[in-house]
């Protein structure tokens, strides 16, 4: 019953969009597999054949380049915030009302991750604002191809754009921009601007230490 209204919502959210449907987590890696244009994973954290983060780090690790948006009844901030860092690109309530539901595949599809307002104050009221050193050691973990679009976007950019200047593709440019988000552990584009607003990024870029 919630897939066949959850299917119901993403039509209502976006047209001409085909969904797949799973029962289990072995049947949505099937389903997965067999449809390769597929551009989004919506997952609920206790699908059967799963538990607790199981799921999401199976699917994660096997189909690392397709986003995948949590639609749990679990939405406990700490919960949210070990689903974002473990991978997720997006967190929603199985309660969530359409126009929610439609603004949050927006964003992921866009690249972006996307939390609820409220759950985002709750995650940043439970971490507390990032240190100048804990921001820098994170950002130490991007790869260069990362780095290189973290700089673009605090330059302005649009995923479009990056592309065309780095030359690969607006799909290989979104998967880069959730795993900033996740490594930065932030929940947009703005927020991890904000974030790493004190670095040097042209002494980062060229290999230097960072000075403040």
């Amino acid at each position: 019953m919630f897939r066949e209204a959850l299917r119901g919502a993403v039509q209502f959210a976006l047209a001409d969009v085909e969904v797949f449907e799973a029962g289990s987590i072995d049947a949505a890696c099937v389903a997965i597999r067999s449809e390769p244009g597929i551009e989004i994973i919506l997952l609920d954290l206790s699908m059967p054949g799963t538990s607790s983060f199981d799921g999401l780090m199976l699917l994660r690790s096997t189909f690392p380049r397709i986003p995948i948006m949590i639609v749990s009844g679990l939405d406990d901030p700490r919960i949210v915030q070990e689903a974002i860092r473990l991978g997720a690109a997006g967190f929603v309530s199985k309660s969530v009302d359409k126009a929610t539901l439609a603004e949050a595949m927006s964003e992921v599809l866009g690249g972006s991750v996307f939390v609820p307002p409220d759950l985002a104050a709750a995650m940043s009221g439970a971490r507390g604002s990032a240190a100048p050193g804990d921001i820098g050691s994170r950002v130490a973990d991007l790869t260069p191809a990362q780095m290189r679009v973290l700089h673009l976007l605090r330059h302005g950019r649009l995923n479009k754009q990056i592309a065309h200047e780095l030359g690969v593709s607006e799909t290989t440019i979104k998967a880069h921009v959730s795993e900033i988000l996740r490594k930065l552990n932030v929940v947009s584009r703005t927020q991890a601007v904000i974030e790493t607003a004190q670095l040097d990024f042209e002494a980062i870029l060229n290999g230097q230490p960072n000075r403040d």
